[in-house]
């Protein structure tokens, strides 16, 4: 019996497994609320209480905004993301980064 035909087996199993392990991780999309997902969440380097994400909605749309974590604003205010949900994943954002809003009633 021959080792030849054993060895080339080998090698294309060996092979196959590299390629399988070789692949790039695919992440998560992000923090999603609703519809609406966000990515890319970076502090602004001027003003810490601000920051900057990417937002995609199931129709394909696709911004990048501001946020700003004291007042609860994003810049712009329009933009082909709902808003509402907009909002929401942005204010989440805050949140994890430690920036709580400005208790104003008080």
């Amino acid at each position: 019996m021959s080792l030849h035909p054993i060895r080339a087996l080998l090698g294309l199993v060996l092979a196959f497994a590299l390629l399988i392990q070789a692949r790039p991780a695919v992440a998560a999309p992000g923090l999603c609320i609703g519809p609406v997902c966000g990515d890319g969440i970076t502090r602004s380097a001027k003003h810490h209480w601000q920051l900057r994400l990417r937002l995609s909605d199931q129709r394909g749309h696709l911004e990048r905004i501001t946020v700003d974590c004291r007042h609860g604003v994003l810049s712009p205010e329009r933009g082909p993301v709902e808003r509402g949900h907009a909002l929401a994943v942005a204010l989440k954002a805050c949140r994890l980064a430690g920036e709580q809003p400005v208790d104003t009633t008080a």
